[in-house]
């Protein structure tokens, strides 16, 4: 078997990693890229727009896969989707519609839930849906997908084996989100005779996490809510359902009013199907609150019957504002929140808990926020493993060789890690057995 790393040997986003035999091919992810070629800018996404498939070959937006792309001869057996980020599936729209796409029940929910209400569209797929410690073969490769704790909801790892070959490739993944018993469970029972590990390393070069895990993340928000005078805005991804989860625990911990907006219900609607454990719009201490943007988006995919569902539980902003200090209500940096905070008096000592990689928090906004008198306390604990799980994880697993990916940092694997390959983009390598 050869591998092909085609994006992320050096970077975090836009992962792609072509396996071939003599025979057959599939690939491993395909992402839109978080960075721009100078490795020291955030990827333009606009670069996109009215682009085709060979353009954006010729930029190096869309990696060099002959038979993958629409317009060409489909000669790609399979792509394999590890989860729902967009850094992970982003360029699926590209892919000749006769390939079939392997991914899991929740992300092709959340991804069809981003068609909805973002200009990042897959359109029409063939999905196959894969389901954790369920085999499956394509052409001559055998696959087991295994459920993994992340950020992103029923995120997956593979195991490929072909030619006598297997190879564990990760996916993003961590041991200390809600579903660290996942991890436990790998590090406890590995897969045996891996003979190449491809593994994130996304937490390389970072700093120590202040909050540990997703249940320091809950009392830190209890703290906050507790405390609070003012109204307080949670600044999460609505797609972080174990933040949604922590956030909701703590509200009802307070006898705090969690303010969700439609996408945020929306997505928890969508959910439900897949576990009944997740909070929905009409749970104790959840409001729905409107915004026309939201209500368009579901309209337009034939939902409507949910904006009246969700109408039950609808709050208005008077009622927010005079139940404030008893209000937790999700929101980001973007247009919506100052339209907001303009309804809130007086809008001074009211907090927002930053729930997200610090990354995205811009001099820009927290200037905006000093003026304004809001304060920001960063609450957040990252969906990818710390180093210690990281070497736990590859001990577990102990592979022949261990391959980095995913990460800013591969040229520290070799001072954490036995039998460590670099590889370079676009580098053809064969498994060794």
């Amino acid at each position: 078997m050869n591998i092909v790393i085609h994006r992320g040997t050096k970077e975090i986003g836009g992962t792609c990693v072509e396996l071939t035999t003599n025979k057959f091919r599939i690939i491993v992810d395909l992402g839109i890229p978080l960075v721009s070629d100078r490795k020291d800018q955030p990827f333009d996404s606009k670069v996109l727009e009215g682009k085709s498939v060979k353009q954006l070959l010729g930029l190096g937006v869309l990696p060099a896969v002959t038979g993958l792309y629409v317009g060409d001869e489909p000669r790609v057996d399979a792509v394999l989707i590890s989860h729902s980020h967009l850094d992970h599936y982003g360029l699926l729209r590209y892919v000749h519609p006769d390939i079939p796409i392997y991914l899991s029940e929740g992300a092709r929910e959340l991804i069809k839930v981003s068609d909805i209400f973002t200009p990042y569209r897959t359109g029409d797929l063939t999905v196959r849906i894969v389901g954790n410690g369920k085999k499956f073969k394509v052409g001559g490769f055998e696959i087991t997908a295994f459920l993994v704790d992340h950020s992103a909801f029923d995120a997956l790892a593979f195991m490929i084996e072909a030619d006598k070959a297997r190879v564990f490739y990760s996916g993003d993944f961590r041991g200390h989100g809600r579903k660290s018993a996942l991890f436990t469970r790998i590090i406890e029972s590995p897969p045996k005779d891996i003979d190449c590990l491809l593994m994130e390393g996304s937490m390389l070069g970072r700093d120590e996490q202040i909050y540990k895990d997703e249940i320091a993340v809950e009392k830190g928000i209890k703290d906050v809510l507790e405390n609070k005078s003012n109204i307080a805005f949670l600044f999460a991804s609505s797609q972080n359902i174990d933040r949604l989860v922590s956030a909701y625990k703590a509200c009802r911990k307070t006898g705090t009013t969690f303010v969700i907006d439609l996408y945020t219900a929306f997505i928890l609607h969508r959910l439900e199907a897949n576990t009944k454990s997740l909070p929905q719009f009409d749970w104790p201490n959840v409001r729905v609150k409107f915004f026309k943007f939201h209500a368009d988006k579901i309209a337009e995919a034939g939902q409507e019957k949910l904006l009246y569902l969700f109408n039950k539980q609808k709050i208005e902003m008077e009622e927010i504002d005079r139940t404030k200090e008893k209000v937790l209500m999700i929101l980001r940096d973007n247009s919506l929140f100052p339209r907001v905070i303009g309804h809130i008096h007086p809008i001074k000592g009211a907090q927002i808990i930053y729930s997200m990689w610090d990354g995205y928090l811009t001099d820009k906004f927290q200037g905006y926020c000093r003026e304004k008198g809001i304060a920001i306390k960063q609450i957040h604990t990252s969906g990818h493993a710390i180093p210690k799980d990281l070497k736990a994880f590859a001990k577990a697993l102990n592979p022949k060789v261990l391959v980095p990916i995913h990460t800013f940092h591969s040229e520290r694997y070799g001072e954490m890690f036995d039998n460590v390959k670099v590889l370079e983009d676009g580098e053809l390598w064969e498994v060794p057995v």
